[in-house]
């Protein structure tokens, strides 16, 4: 069952329920008031009776003769009356008797001074009733057809309203259905156009602000993280299979070269060192995108502990120099007491990965091959500076730097991938810090990396 045919249902039931127990109410209300009218008339025609009897002294057989010339007639009541020892005074009709009287009725008004009750559909009336003194016993009895052939008719009037009504609310609860259900009908049909070739769509939000609105904003941005993540993905593709390919063809060239005739010693072995320079940089190229891609990874999924600032830089700093001895990285922890501990909540292999990017890149584009790195707190977040004295980056370049593959006027200056800063962007977003640069073509640059003390 589609959601539209549940409101519907779930919206007839309800209404026909409110519906079923209200006019319940309004035809208890009715049988209960007409229960009391009737059994307050009947006490009225029986006090009437009893001061004709004894004040007035009309005889028993003209009060007989009425009752039973008006005995089809509307509210005509059987009464009889009997004095304290239970012995009849006056009745009505005693050949007719509808009321059985007996010493076990007589006993029960006695005791509650009034007695009603409902027999063959009559209503039935018993009381104590005291004239100069003298308490009698008196019972009436009556058959209210006027306000039974009431009750008839509103019973009738409420089973026609309420087959109607359902018939009524049926329509209603399918067409406000319908208009309930519209919006989300029109996104499911908006959402079955959007494709991996059409991530650009959207949902229409609609004006009004409810939680249909919320739903098609949610999901626009989802689409747009979508979106996002498709293209810097075929971006991702598109520059790492050129990125690949320049030092594989580099490689294959040099190989068939070397293949197409006998050659020397010294010609064999520059072949193989222009191998394995092209080798040596693409495995860093890869070792570099599969840390671009563990630093793509949901924070939730990394593992986080503390970890002293200094030490992950005096680390990164011996493994930059290790790997390229002409560089020279200064570090000047002099800012901050050396007894003091700079503690960030890291993952200190990806905040190794970071450190040593940033004093690559300063020792890369320095004409001197060398960093200096500072370390201080500000705030509640340790603060570590990169700096080089080198080339710098033109101004109109800045705000491209953390662009995957992006290379700048620099690149002519030295190689790279284009993917360090992009990666370390990334490392400090995940570590929830912030990266700021400065800096002024000639005269160098500044890295300023913030990290959340732990």
């Amino acid at each position: 069952m589609n959601l539209q045919k549940r409101i519907t249902l779930w919206f007839t039931l309800l209404t026909i329920s409110v519906m079923v127990l209200f006019m319940g109410f309004v035809y208890f209300s009715a049988y209960k008031n007409r229960l009391n009218e009737f059994y307050t008339i009947l006490e009225k025609e029986a006090i009437t009776k009893i001061n004709l009897l004894l004040d007035a002294e009309l005889d028993a057989l003209t009060l007989q003769t009425i009752y039973r010339e008006n005995r089809e007639i509307l509210y005509e009541v059987e009464v009889a009356i009997y004095d304290a020892d239970e012995q009849l005074v006056y009745h009505d009709a005693v050949d007719i008797d509808f009321v059985k009287e007996s010493a076990e009725m007589f006993e029960e008004i006695r005791q509650n001074q009034s007695i009603r009750f409902l027999q063959e559909g009559w209503q039935v009336l018993g009381f104590v009733y005291e004239h100069e003194g003298k308490p009698f016993f008196v019972t009436a009895a009556a058959y209210d057809a006027y306000g039974y052939s009431k009750l008839e008719n509103i019973r009738e009037t409420i089973i026609i309203a309420l087959v109607f009504g359902v018939l009524f609310i049926v329509f209603l609860g399918r067409y406000f259905a319908r208009r309930i259900i519209r919006p989300v009908t029109d996104m499911i049909m908006e959402a079955e156009m959007i494709s991996a070739s059409s991530l650009h769509l959207r949902l229409k939000e609609g004006k009004e602000q409810d939680e249909l609105r919320q739903l098609a904003q949610t999901f626009n941005r989802l689409l747009e993280r979508l979106e996002k993540s498709f293209e810097s993905q075929k971006q991702f593709v598109s520059y790492v299979s050129h990125e690949l390919r320049t030092p594989l063809t580099a490689i294959i060239t040099e190989l068939e070269w070397a293949l197409q005739r006998d050659r020397n010693v010294e010609e064999y072995q520059e072949t193989i060192e222009n191998t394995l320079s092209d080798g040596q940089r693409m495995a860093k190229l890869l070792s570099t995108l599969l840390d671009f891609a563990k630093a793509n990874y949901d924070r939730s999924e990394v593992n986080f502990k503390p970890i002293r600032v200094d030490e992950a830089l005096l680390d990164s700093s011996m493994e930059v120099q290790k790997n390229n001895p002409d560089y020279k990285i200064e570090l000047d922890f002099a800012v901050h007491s050396e007894e003091e501990e700079v503690l960030v909540n890291a993952n200190a292999y990806l905040l190794s990965i970071a450190f040593s990017n940033l004093m690559s890149n300063a020792c890369k584009f320095s004409k001197d091959n060398k960093c200096t790195v500072s370390i201080s707190t500000e705030g509640n977040f340790a603060k570590v500076v990169f700096k080089d004295k080198g080339i710098g980056i033109p101004k109109n370049e800045l705000d491209k730097i953390f662009t995957p593959f992006y290379r700048g006027q620099n690149k002519n200056f030295a190689k790279g991938s284009g993917i360090g800063l992009t990666l370390v962007k990334k490392i400090v977003d995940l570590h929830l810090g912030e990266i700021h640069v400065q800096s002024l073509p000639e005269q160098g640059t500044a890295f300023q990396v913030l990290l959340p003390l732990s």
